[in-house]
């Protein structure tokens, strides 16, 4: 199985301009964020062809931001309320046009990442694999980032909290994220067969 090399060049392209215009807006601190670190694991397994680290990013990314970042924009969009405060830069002008013009990938990276697993085949090694992941990089972003920032909100639910300990909260996001956003897309996929490896090498042999 091969995915088409016009999408990869597209991707390897998107990322070459994404990195240095937000490293020069933001900060390479600035990649800690979960949904950075989806779209680069995207353009790897788009790459390799990976069915785990495809696997993985889609657990990622699919709740929340295909559901999530999409309702919130959608939401601001059509009312002025962002419901989930996660896409308030879109909307501030002071933000430049072109970091606001490459969040396109929120809504696109999971779209893309379904194609891909759908293809592929769903590994359901991605749950466990995903959520260490997960636990790695919000406790690096807890060590390295400063409040006033709250990079994947492990400060706080958009803004920094204080009605319990820091250092509970982040044990609350380290194990909460998994359980809120991965196991249900998991379920998901294994209810609808896509980790069933014999049917999906069956399907590529017609399509063949």
């Amino acid at each position: 199985m091969s995915f088409p090399s016009w999408l990869k060049a597209t991707a390897v392209l998107f990322v070459c301009v994404f990195i240095p215009a937000h490293w020069h807006y933001s900060g390479p601190i600035n990649f800690l964020w979960l949904s950075d670190i989806g779209l680069f694991g995207t353009v790897l397994a788009l790459l390799l062809e990976n069915r785990l680290l495809a696997s993985m990013m889609l657990l990622a990314t699919l709740l929340p931001d295909g559901v999530g970042w999409d309702v919130d924009f959608l939401v601001a969009l059509m009312t002025g309320w962002h419901p989930l405060n996660a896409t308030v830069y879109m909307f501030d002008p002071q933000v430049p046009a072109l970091i606001r013009g490459l969040s396109i990938f929120h809504p696109l990276v999971p779209a893309l990442l379904v194609w891909m697993v759908h293809r592929l085949g769903y590994d359901r090694r991605a749950l466990v694999a995903q959520s260490l992941l997960t636990s790695v990089v919000l406790l690096l972003t807890y060590l390295l980032t400063h409040p006033d920032r709250n990079i994947n909100w492990v400060y706080g639910p958009g803004q920094p909290q204080s009605l319990v300990p820091e250092w509970l909260y982040l044990l609350a996001m380290i194990a909460g994220l998994p359980v809120l956003f991965y196991l249900p897309v998991h379920w998901l996929l294994r209810s609808l067969k896509w980790d069933d490896r014999r049917a999906f090498r069956h399907s590529a042999i017609q399509r063949g």
